[in-house]
C-alpha cells in the first residue's frame, strides 16, 4: 500500500467498526498488539472494536507499513517525531443537546477513538515531548461534564500510572457564557490557553477579502456585532488563536461526523473552530437576504422583516437590564418562538441554511491559519506544522447538526492527511453532495495558500471493503444516508456519482 500511486494527501482509509461504543473509560484494548508499550502492566478492555477500527485505518493508509505487525511499528513516526508537542483536538462542542436528554454519544468525540490515537501518538514521541488534548467548546459547555462523558479524566489517570507520562487536557476559552433558556445573561472568566492567544491576520488571503464591502453586514457569535465587524474591515481579517495549538509541531484532529445547520456537515475542516480563543471574532452569517448582500433568511418576508427589526431592538436593550436578563430571557424567548418559529424544529433564521455563504469563508480561512500560520501568527506560503485527521464516525449525529443532532449509527472510523479530502470521502459516504457545500466546493480551488492539491475525481479511499476501495468517484454505494439538517433538506442530498 505505501507504493500506491496514489500521493498520500490524496489518500482517505475507511475502516468498519462496531455499531456502539463498546468499552469503558480508559478504554484500552482487547488485545495485546506486538506495537502495544503497556503490555502486562494494564488491564485490557473484554471488548473494543473502536480501537481495532483505528488501528485498521492506519495500516490502511499503509503507514510504517513495512513494520505492521512487528513491535516497532510506528504508524504515525513520519507525521510524529520524538520530542515533539502534539495537540489532540477533538470535538468536544457541549455536554448536553438542545431538546434530547442523555450525554448523545452523537455529539462529541468519543474518548475510545481519543485513548486509540493517543496511543500511536505516544509511540511516535517515544516517552520525548508533550501531548495534549485540547478544545474550545460552544461557550456555554461545563469542560468538566465534559470530561466526564469523554472519560478524559481517566485516560490522564491512565497515563499517569502506568506510562509515568503526564497528558495534558485544556480548556482554551477565556470565558464562559452564562445563559438562561439559551440566551446569554453573562459571563464568567476561565484560565484558558496558559501560553495565550495570538492575533492572526490572513489579510487578502481571507475568503473575506472577496466580499469586503459586505463585512459591514456580518454577525457573530454574540450580539456585539462591532466586535466581530472591527476585525474584518480595512482590509484585515483577523482570528484570535490558541498558542498552545499554533504551537504545536503537529495537530491531530479527531472530529465527530455530523451534520451542520450552517456548512451542511461538520467534520475535519470545522471542527478547527475550537481551536479560537475569541469565537466572536467568528462570522457565523451576514444579516439580511442574499438580495440585501445577506444570508440570514431566504428571502425578505415581512415576518423576516419585522424580526429582524425586534431581534435588533432586542440586541440593542437587553444588554442594559442587569441582573433582570435572567428573569426575563424566558418569557422573551418562548414569544419569540410562538411569533417566529423554533430554529431547532423548522424555523430557518441566523444563517442556518444551505444559502450560508459566511461560515464557510471563515472556516476555510481557519484551515488556513492552522496549515499557514506559525506560533508568532505571521502567515508562511508553505505548512509550517504537520496535521493529521482520523474521524470518529462509529455513531455519527444526523439532523439537527451541530448542537442537537440525532444518533446515526455508522460503525466507520475514517483517517487520512489532507482534511479537505477526508471530508469529501466523509460527505460521499453519508450520501451529500459535495458540490452542493460550499465549504468542500471552495476548498479546492486555486490559492496561494493551498488547502487541497487534488481534485476530487483523484481522491482514493482505501477499504478493506471493496465496494469503497476504489475512487471517491467510482463508489456508487452510500455507506449509511444520513438526515440532512432541515435547512440544507433537498439540496444537498447525492443523486448520483
Amino acid at each position: 500500500m505505501n507504493k500506491s500511486p496514489i500521493p498520500a494527501y490524496a489518500r482517505v482509509a475507511i475502516a468498519r467498526g462496531p455499531m456502539q461504543y463498546d468499552a469503558a473509560p480508559p478504554f484500552s484494548p482487547m488485545a495485546t498488539y506486538p506495537e502495544y508499550q503497556f503490555g502486562g502492566r494494564a488491564p485490557l478492555s473484554v471488548t473494543n472494536g473502536v480501537y481495532v477500527a483505528a488501528r485498521e485505518a492506519l495500516h490502511l493508509l499503509g503507514l510504517d507499513a513495512d513494520n505492521f505487525g512487528a513491535a516497532r511499528w510506528n504508524p504515525l513516526g513520519g507525521i510524529v517525531q520524538p520530542g515533539n508537542t502534539v495537540v489532540l483536538k477533538p470535538n468536544l462542542v457541549r455536554d448536553f443537546r438542545e431538546t434530547q436528554g442523555g450525554d448523545g454519544d452523537c455529539l462529541i468525540t468519543h474518548g475510545s477513538v481519543i485513548r486509540a490515537v493517543l496511543d500511536y501518538v505516544y509511540i511516535a514521541i517515544q516517552g520525548r515531548g508533550r501531548i495534549i488534548i485540547a478544545d474550545a467548546p460552544q461557550n456555554d459547555a461545563d469542560f468538566e461534564a465534559i470530561c466526564r462523558i469523554a472519560g478524559l479524566r481517566e485516560i490522564q489517570e491512565f497515563y499517569r500510572r502506568t506510562a509515568g507520562f503526564e497528558v495534558e487536557v485544556l480548556d482554551l476559552r477565556p470565558e464562559r457564557a452564562r445563559k438562561a433558556d439559551g440566551i446569554i445573561v453573562g459571563h464568567e472568566a476561565l484560565p484558558g490557553d496558559p501560553h495565550g492567544y495570538v492575533n492572526v491576520d490572513l489579510g487578502r488571503h481571507s475568503m473575506f477579502a472577496k466580499i469586503e464591502h459586505l463585512c459591514h453586514l456580518l454577525y457573530g457569535s454574540e450580539y456585539d456585532t462591532e466586535e466581530l465587524r472591527s476585525h474584518h474591515r480595512g482590509g484585515r481579517h483577523e482570528y484570535l488563536v490558541s498558542k498552545t495549538v499554533l504551537g504545536a509541531d503537529c495537530v491531530i484532529n479527531l472530529p465527530k461526523l455530523k451534520t451542520h445547520k450552517k456548512t451542511g456537515i461538520t467534520v475535519c475542516m470545522k471542527n478547527l473552530v475550537g481551536i479560537n480563543g475569541n469565537k466572536n471574532w467568528l462570522p457565523h452569517h451576514r444579516e439580511g437576504t442574499p438580495a440585501q448582500g445577506g444570508d440570514q433568511f431566504a428571502d425578505d418576508r415581512m415576518v423576516h422583516r419585522a424580526e429582524r427589526r425586534i431581534v435588533a431592538g432586542f440586541k440593542r436593550v437587553f444588554p442594559f437590564l442587569g441582573p433582570l436578563r435572567r428573569f426575563v430571557a424566558k418569557p422573551l424567548k418562548t414569544a419569540g418562538q410562538c411569533v417566529f418559529g423554533n430554529t431547532n424544529t423548522d424555523a430557518i433564521r441566523s444563517g442556518n441554511w444551505y444559502g450560508n455563504d459566511t461560515t464557510w469563508r471563515m472556516v476555510v480561512d481557519l484551515n488556513r491559519i492552522l496549515l499557514y500560520a506559525d506560533a508568532d501568527g505571521s502567515v508562511h506560503d508553505r505548512p509550517v506544522r504537520n496535521l493529521f485527521n482520523i474521524v470518529d464516525g462509529i455513531i455519527g449525529g444526523e439532523g439537527n447538526g451541530p448542537l442537537d443532532p440525532t444518533p446515526k449509527p455508522a460503525g466507520a472510523i475514517l483517517a487520512g492527511v489532507n482534511s479537505v479530502a477526508v471530508d469529501l470521502a466523509c460527505a460521499r459516504l453519508i450520501g451529500f453532495d459535495y458540490r452542493a457545500m460550499p465549504l468542500l466546493r471552495h476548498s479546492m480551488e486555486d490559492h496561494p495558500l493551498p488547502l487541497c492539491l487534488c481534485g476530487y475525481e483523484t481522491i482514493a479511499a482505501a477499504s478493506a471493503d471493496p465496494e469503497l476501495n476504489r475512487l471517491l468517484c467510482m463508489i456508487e454505494a452510500t455507506f449509511s444516508a444520513f438526515r440532512p439538517h432541515f435547512g440544507w433538506r433537498g439540496h444537498i442530498e447525492a443523486t448520483g456519482k
